[in-house]
C-alpha cells in the first residue's frame, strides 16, 4: 500500500504525460437508462494467465479515504499467495488488471480523492520490478476498462466513455466515444445505452462491449477496416424478450470470454460465451437463472473458466466451454469476497477485513472451504488525508 502524498509528489508529471498523451478530447456521452439496476459491478478481481493469478482486492476500512486496495500474486503450481501491490501509486481507487504473459500483469489506478487521471504501472517478473507506462485519462468504474493486445498496446475506456489506445509510441489516442459508437449502424442496431468493457482479441482487434436497449441483442462491438460491427453471439430465443447487459469482457489466453446478464429481478439470468476468433463464432454456456439474487464480482481462470460471487454470500463457477453452471458453499464472510480459479479443478475465495486476508480453498467430497492462508497487511490509516 502506498499512501496518497506519494501520489501527489508525482502528479505534475503525471499530469504532463497526460497531456501529451491524450491530446484528443470529446465530449460525454449523455447517461441513458437501461433498466439495470444502478449497482455496478464490484472492481474486485481475479485474472489467471499462464504464470500466474493476480487479485486485486479492497482493504482497510469498508469504503473512504481509509480504503486501500492491494495487489495479490499466486504463482503457478503454487499455493501461496504474496502481496505485490505496486509501489508509488494512490491506491484508494481501485486496481484494474490487465493480464500478461508469464508473471506478468499491467494495472491501471482508478482515480480517486484529488487524482483525476489513472496512473499505468507494469511488471514482467511477478512484482520484483515495476516500470510506468503513459497514465490514462480517468478509467471508468467497471473491471474492463483496461484490455491489453498481445503485441503489447492498452485499450482503455474512461469515465467519460472516452476510448483511447496506446500507439507504437506508448501515447494514448481517441479511438471512439460511447456516443459516437452509439450513433453507428451497429449501435443504432443494439440501441446501445453505454459501454461496460474493452477487450482484445487473440489476433490483436478491439472489442467493446456495452448495454443494448433493443430486447435479444448482444452489444459486443469488433472494429473492422474503419468501422464497428455487432460480433456478440445470437441468444436462445427464451431471452428474445430479454435486454442484455455485458458485465465483463476479456481476453483469457487464446479467447475472449464474455459474461451476459439477460433480464432483470427475478427473471434475470447469467450466461457466459467464449470466442477465439473475435466474435465470428461463440459458444454459449446455459443461462444460470439467479433467483432473485445480484452479481457481485466475477473472475475469469485457467481455460476460460469464470467465478462469479453473487449476493447472499452465494458463488458459481463455471469450468469452461462445455461445462455447467456449479454452486458453491455458501462463500465465507468479508468486507470483500474475491473468487480465484488459478488451475483446472481449483477453487479458491480470498476475504478481506481491514488488514487481514483470509484465503479458503473448495475441498471436495463434501464440498466445503479449507482456510489455507491469511496474510497480515500494513495499512496506514489516515496516510490519504
Amino acid at each position: 500500500m502506498t499512501p496518497l502524498p506519494a501520489a501527489r509528489r508525482a502528479a505534475a508529471a503525471l499530469a504532463l504525460a497526460l497531456a501529451a498523451g491524450c491530446a484528443s478530447t470529446s465530449s460525454p456521452a449523455k447517461p441513458a437508462s437501461h433498466g439495470f439496476p444502478a449497482t455496478p459491478l464490484s472492481l474486485a478481481s481475479a485474472v489467471t494467465g499462464p504464470g500466474a493469478t493476480w487479485a486485486a482486492v479492497p482493504m482497510g476500512a469498508a469504503s473512504g479515504a481509509n480504503q486501500f486496495w492491494q495487489l495479490f500474486l499466486l504463482p503457478a503450481g503454487t499455493s501461496q499467495w504474496s502481496l505485490q501491490t505496486p509501489p508509488d501509486i494512490a491506491t484508494n481507487g481501485a486496481l484494474l488488471l490487465a493480464g500478461q504473459p508469464g508473471q506478468g500483469v499491467i494495472v491501471g489506478e482508478r482515480p480517486s480523492l484529488s487524482l483525476t487521471f489513472s496512473a499505468i504501472t507494469t511488471t514482467r517478473d511477478g512484482g520484483q520490478t515495476w516500470a510506468t507506462l503513459p497514465p490514462a485519462a480517468g478509467l471508468a468504474g467497471v473491471p474492463d476498462a483496461l484490455a491489453a493486445a498481445p503485441d503489447g498496446r492498452l485499450l482503455a475506456l474512461s469515465g467519460s466513455q472516452q476510448v483511447t489506445t496506446t500507439g507504437p509510441a506508448g501515447n494514448w489516442a481517441t479511438l471512439t466515444t460511447g456516443r459516437a459508437l452509439a450513433a453507428t449502424p451497429a449501435g443504432r442496431n443494439c440501441a446501445l445505452t453505454g459501454l461496460t468493457a474493452a477487450a482484445y482479441t487473440p489476433a490483436g482487434s478491439a472489442l467493446l462491449a456495452g448495454a443494448c436497449s433493443r430486447p435479444g441483442v448482444t452489444g459486443i462491438f469488433a472494429s473492422a477496416g474503419g468501422t464497428w460491427q455487432l460480433a456478440g453471439p445470437a441468444l436462445p430465443a427464451s431471452l428474445a424478450g430479454q435486454q442484455i447487459r455485458v458485465l465483463r469482457l476479456s481476453r483469457v489466453g487464446g479467447q475472449d470470454v464474455a459474461l451476459l446478464q439477460a433480464g432483470t429481478g427475478t427473471a434475470a439470468s447469467l450466461l457466459a460465451a467464449w470466442t477465439s476468433d473475435g466474435g465470428q463464432h461463440w459458444q454459449l454456456s446455459a443461462p444460470l437463472g439467479l433467483d432473485g439474487t445480484d452479481p457481485v464480482s466475477v473472475s475469469f481462470g485457467a481455460g476460460g473458466a469464470a467465478a462469479v460471487v453473487l449476493s447472499a454470500n452465494r458463488g458459481e463457477t463455471l469450468a469452461g466451454p462445455g461445462a455447467s453452471w456449479h454452486a458453491l458453499p455458501r462463500l465465507p464472510a468479508g468486507h470483500a469476497i474475491t473468487l480465484a480459479m488459478p488451475a483446472a479443478g481449483i477453487t479458491e475465495v480470498l476475504t478481506a477485513t481491514g488488514t487481514q486476508l483470509t484465503v479458503w480453498r473448495l475441498t471436495s467430497g463434501p464440498a466445503a472451504w479449507a482456510r489455507t492462508q491469511a496474510i497480515t497487511v500494513p495499512i496506514q490509516y489516515g496516510s490519504s488525508s
